[in-house]
Protein backbone atom coordinates (compact mmCIF):
# COMPACT_ATOMS: atom_id res chain seq x y z
CA UNK A 1 0.00 0.00 0.00
CA UNK A 2 2.58 2.68 0.26
CA UNK A 3 3.36 2.32 -3.32
CA UNK A 4 -0.24 3.40 -3.72
CA UNK A 5 0.04 6.04 -1.67
CA UNK A 6 3.26 7.45 -3.22
CA UNK A 7 1.55 6.95 -6.88
CA UNK A 8 -1.55 8.39 -6.08
CA UNK A 9 0.53 11.63 -4.40
CA UNK A 10 2.20 12.15 -7.50
CA UNK A 11 -1.21 11.90 -9.41
CA UNK A 12 -2.54 14.43 -7.00
CA UNK A 13 0.10 16.34 -7.13
CA UNK A 14 0.54 16.73 -10.93
CA UNK A 15 -3.51 17.11 -11.21
CA UNK A 16 -3.69 20.13 -9.00
CA UNK A 17 -0.93 21.94 -11.03
CA UNK A 18 -2.91 21.41 -14.81
CA UNK A 19 -6.03 19.46 -16.43
CA UNK A 20 -5.61 15.55 -17.16
CA UNK A 21 -8.27 13.78 -18.28
CA UNK A 22 -8.82 9.85 -17.22
CA UNK A 23 -7.47 8.14 -19.95
CA UNK A 24 -4.50 10.52 -19.31
CA UNK A 25 -4.08 9.41 -15.94
CA UNK A 26 -5.18 5.88 -16.10
CA UNK A 27 -1.96 5.69 -18.50
CA UNK A 28 0.00 7.34 -15.87
CA UNK A 29 -0.99 4.88 -13.13
CA UNK A 30 -0.75 2.09 -15.18
CA UNK A 31 3.19 3.18 -16.05
CA UNK A 32 3.80 3.48 -12.69
CA UNK A 33 1.99 0.14 -11.67
CA UNK A 34 3.85 -1.94 -14.67
CA UNK A 35 0.94 -2.50 -16.29
CA UNK A 36 -1.56 -3.51 -12.95
CA UNK A 37 -4.63 -2.67 -14.45
CA UNK A 38 -6.55 -2.86 -10.94
CA UNK A 39 -3.92 -0.43 -9.41
CA UNK A 40 -4.29 1.82 -11.76
CA UNK A 41 -8.06 1.93 -12.06
CA UNK A 42 -8.37 2.36 -8.57
CA UNK A 43 -5.75 5.36 -8.68
CA UNK A 44 -8.06 6.71 -10.79
CA UNK A 45 -11.17 6.60 -8.86
CA UNK A 46 -9.52 7.88 -6.38
CA UNK A 47 -8.61 10.72 -8.17
CA UNK A 48 -12.14 11.20 -10.13
CA UNK A 49 -13.89 11.18 -6.41
CA UNK A 50 -11.69 13.78 -4.87
CA UNK A 51 -12.16 15.99 -7.78
CA UNK A 52 -8.54 15.89 -9.37
CA UNK A 53 -9.74 14.34 -12.36
CA UNK A 54 -12.76 15.17 -13.96
CA UNK A 55 -13.22 14.82 -18.18
CA UNK A 56 -15.85 17.32 -18.26
CA UNK A 57 -13.08 20.85 -16.45
CA UNK A 58 -10.88 19.10 -18.72
CA UNK A 59 -12.78 19.28 -22.06
CA UNK A 60 -13.80 22.74 -21.47
CA UNK A 61 -10.73 23.56 -20.30
CA UNK A 62 -9.03 22.23 -23.53
CA UNK A 63 -11.25 23.34 -25.75
CA UNK A 64 -11.04 27.06 -24.69
CA UNK A 65 -7.25 27.13 -24.63
CA UNK A 66 -7.36 25.09 -27.90
CA UNK A 67 -9.83 28.03 -29.60
CA UNK A 68 -8.34 30.79 -28.32
CA UNK A 69 -4.61 30.22 -28.54
CA UNK A 70 -3.54 27.42 -31.43
CA UNK A 71 -6.57 28.73 -33.57
CA UNK A 72 -8.22 25.41 -33.56
CA UNK A 73 -11.60 25.23 -34.88
CA UNK A 74 -14.37 23.11 -33.68
CA UNK A 75 -13.75 19.68 -35.91
CA UNK A 76 -10.15 19.38 -34.53
CA UNK A 77 -10.90 20.01 -31.13
CA UNK A 78 -13.81 17.39 -31.45
CA UNK A 79 -11.59 14.90 -33.01
CA UNK A 80 -8.69 15.50 -30.52
CA UNK A 81 -11.14 15.43 -27.27
CA UNK A 82 -12.14 12.19 -28.97
CA UNK A 83 -8.98 10.62 -29.58
CA UNK A 84 -8.53 11.00 -25.51
CA UNK A 85 -11.88 9.16 -24.69
CA UNK A 86 -14.07 11.90 -24.35
CA UNK A 87 -17.90 11.34 -24.69
CA UNK A 88 -19.24 12.77 -27.79
CA UNK A 89 -21.96 14.64 -25.58
CA UNK A 90 -19.27 16.19 -23.30
CA UNK A 91 -17.24 17.07 -26.23
CA UNK A 92 -20.62 19.27 -27.36
CA UNK A 93 -20.74 20.80 -23.88
CA UNK A 94 -16.45 21.40 -24.26
CA UNK A 95 -17.52 23.39 -27.62
CA UNK A 96 -20.10 25.74 -26.00
CA UNK A 97 -17.22 27.29 -23.85
CA UNK A 98 -15.83 29.07 -27.02
CA UNK A 99 -16.67 32.42 -27.41
CA UNK A 100 -18.12 32.42 -31.27
CA UNK A 101 -16.67 35.96 -31.96
CA UNK A 102 -13.58 35.24 -30.76
CA UNK A 103 -13.17 31.93 -32.47
CA UNK A 104 -13.91 33.51 -35.84
CA UNK A 105 -11.34 36.81 -35.28
CA UNK A 106 -8.64 34.05 -34.51
CA UNK A 107 -9.54 32.18 -37.51
CA UNK A 108 -9.49 34.83 -40.09
CA UNK A 109 -6.10 36.05 -38.10
CA UNK A 110 -5.09 32.40 -38.65
CA UNK A 111 -5.87 32.69 -42.35
CA UNK A 112 -4.35 36.16 -42.95
CA UNK A 113 -1.09 35.14 -41.16
CA UNK A 114 -0.82 32.13 -43.35
CA UNK A 115 -1.91 34.06 -46.17
CA UNK A 116 1.27 36.37 -46.23
CA UNK A 117 3.41 32.55 -46.22
CA UNK A 118 1.31 31.71 -49.62
CA UNK A 119 1.32 35.04 -50.99
CA UNK A 120 2.04 34.91 -55.22
CA UNK A 121 1.60 30.65 -54.87
CA UNK A 122 -0.81 29.83 -58.26
CA UNK A 123 -2.65 27.81 -55.79
CA UNK A 124 -3.09 30.19 -52.78
CA UNK A 125 -6.67 29.64 -52.50
CA UNK A 126 -6.85 25.83 -52.62
CA UNK A 127 -3.71 25.92 -49.79
CA UNK A 128 -5.45 28.38 -47.83
CA UNK A 129 -8.84 26.41 -47.88
CA UNK A 130 -6.84 23.03 -47.31
CA UNK A 131 -4.87 24.85 -44.46
CA UNK A 132 -8.24 26.28 -42.56
CA UNK A 133 -9.60 22.98 -43.09
CA UNK A 134 -6.97 21.12 -41.48
CA UNK A 135 -6.96 23.93 -38.26
CA UNK A 136 -10.54 22.12 -37.72
CA UNK A 137 -12.69 24.65 -39.66
CA UNK A 138 -15.89 24.42 -41.24
CA UNK A 139 -15.71 24.74 -45.07
CA UNK A 140 -18.80 27.32 -45.16
CA UNK A 141 -16.87 29.52 -42.39
CA UNK A 142 -13.52 29.26 -44.12
CA UNK A 143 -14.33 29.91 -47.95
CA UNK A 144 -15.90 33.31 -47.83
CA UNK A 145 -13.20 34.56 -45.31
CA UNK A 146 -10.21 32.70 -47.91
CA UNK A 147 -12.73 35.25 -50.71
CA UNK A 148 -12.42 38.34 -49.11
CA UNK A 149 -8.53 38.03 -47.85
CA UNK A 150 -7.54 36.94 -51.60
CA UNK A 151 -10.14 39.82 -52.63
CA UNK A 152 -8.22 42.75 -49.93
CA UNK A 153 -4.69 41.59 -51.25
CA UNK A 154 -5.09 41.38 -55.31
Amino acid sequence: MEEYSKVLDRLQAQCSKREYCSSDVYRKALKAFDGDREMAGKILHSLQDDKFVDDARYAAAFAREKARLSGWGPAKITYMLAGKGIPRQVVVEALKEIDPEEADRKMRLVLETKYKVLAGDPQEKFKLLKFGLTRGYDYDKIAPIVDDILKKNS
